[in-house]
């Protein structure tokens, strides 16, 4: 795997960023196929969608891992809550709760 250490050129570098950014983007959608058979089984348990310690344990682990790779844990800490709430509200819309999130166009 290239490094950014490894390019020498911007094209280099902005080829590597495209990448990571598609595999970013792959990761987004496995993670929001998590996020829909959730819904499934907490639909089917009568779970609600929100579980407040689940998002706060969510968000210590993403913090931590943040800062166990040298990433600013308040950035990714601001990058995850919208994730989050963006999850709980297309679980919301499974379960009956609510329009589901703007832009969801499943």
């Amino acid at each position: 795997m290239t490094q950014p250490s490894d390019c020498t050129s911007m094209a280099e570098l902005r080829a590597l960023i495209d990448s990571i950014d598609a595999r970013l983007v792959a990761l987004l959608a496995e993670r929001a196929a998590c996020i829909d058979r959730a819904a499934e089984i907490k639909s089917a348990i009568g779970m609600p969608a929100r579980i407040d310690a689940r998002v706060e344990d969510v968000v210590a682990k993403v913090r931590a891992e943040a800062a166990r790779r040298g990433l600013d844990p308040d950035l990714v800490e601001a990058l995850w809550r919208p994730l989050i709430e963006w999850s709980i509200a297309r679980e919301e819309r499974v379960l009956g709760h609510g329009p589901g999130p703007a832009g969801d166009r499943r």
